[in-house]
């Protein structure tokens, strides 16, 4: 039987990598608010 989590890196940092952050404002309200870690 095929498990139902296939992860997969490319997918995964499209969806939730830095600039996928980078394209939605996230990180410069992140910036704003002076955070030592923007993203992961």
């Amino acid at each position: 039987m095929k498990r139902t989590y296939q992860p997969n890196n490319r997918k995964k940092a499209k969806k939730h990598g830095f600039f996928a952050r980078m394209k939605s404002n996230v990180l410069n309200r992140r910036r704003r608010k002076g955070r030592k870690v923007l993203a992961h």
